[in-house]
């Protein structure tokens, strides 16, 4: 990858480790569900203010991806974060990248496994779990379906990262495919998050929630996937959601700063671990150790 796009990457880190804080304080007083349909609504109403649909948009495409890549993962993120520690669904968000290894590897001709990629990516989830430490998997055996909720939301984005490789093909733009997904999203959550959490009948929620909702939809979603869709056709799908390892690390070095959390050995270590692993996949490790005569 280009400098470039490593920008983008480490960018999208950034407000992609930042959606764990926010959606813990907004499901902290909002269902799952209602979270969900916040997040994607407020995203859409900003992009389309900022570039509106076209009728001739490839709406069936959309639909797709926005279930894939919004609806899916972001309810099973949500709820599974009702059962276990923000910590310990980021470590598992983490494993998106070993499942596009295979579903990429299954689906697509030009994104096949190589011992290289599968050991580079096998040491970033190592890097993540050091990071996090141990502390952060010893969950009540009650936790086990929060977990695999997780893993759930994991499997759906390496699928949503493979389909979403179209976009390109297509002529679609960034910023289309970005406000086109959430749009999407809106219309297939909304009967659901009616009819499940029936949100009429929640109190009002106090402004730390709307806040958090503000971070989630303009910060994580509408600015985010713009970088998201900027950087699938690019570099492709594997190395898009290498930026799953660096979440975690992000989202405790936005502690740090804004919560007065404590950052310990582990967590430098971590951090190391999986800058080799992102230095290894990029090639940028071999070409030191080998360079060209």
């Amino acid at each position: 990858m280009s400098w470039r796009v490593w920008i983008w990457l480490l960018s999208l880190s950034v407000l992609w480790g930042g959606s764990f804080f926010f959606a813990k304080v907004a499901i902290e007083t909002l269902p799952p569900l209602t979270v969900v349909f916040g997040r994607v609504a407020l995203a859409a109403l900003a992009l389309n203010l900022v570039n509106p649909l076209r009728r001739d948009a490839p709406w069936r495409a959309f639909f797709a991806m926005g279930a894939l890549n919004n609806v899916v993962p972001f309810a099973l993120i949500f709820w599974g974060q009702t059962h276990i520690a923000s910590g310990l669904a980021s470590i598992l968000n983490a494993t998106t990248p070993l499942f596009t290894i295979v579903v990429a590897h299954a689906l697509t001709d030009d994104e096949k496994m190589t011992g290289a990629k599968v050991g580079a990516l096998l040491m970033g989830v190592a890097g993540v779990a050091v990071l996090i430490g141990p502390a952060a998997l010893a969950q009540p055996s009650g936790s086990l379906w929060g977990e695999l909720a997780c893993l759930g939301a994991a499997l759906s984005y390496a699928f949503a990262g493979i389909y979403g490789r179209r976009f390109r093909a297509m002529g679609v733009a960034p910023l289309d495919a970005a406000a086109g997904q959430v749009t999407t999203s809106s219309v297939l959550i909304l009967p659901i998050m009616l009819a499940v959490d029936q949100p009429w009948t929640l109190p009002l929620p106090p402004s730390e929630t709307w806040a958090a909702l503000a971070g989630l939809a303009l910060l994580s979603t509408a600015l985010g996937y713009v970088l998201y869709f900027r950087i699938l056709a690019a570099a492709g799908a594997t190395n898009l959601l290498l930026v799953t390892f660096l979440i975690p690390v992000t989202s405790i070095v936005l502690g740090s700063l804004f919560l007065q959390e404590r950052l310990e050995p582990r967590h430098f270590a971590g951090m190391a671990v999986i800058g080799l692993g992102l230095a290894v996949i990029d090639g940028r490790m071999g070409r030191l150790l080998h360079p060209a005569k």
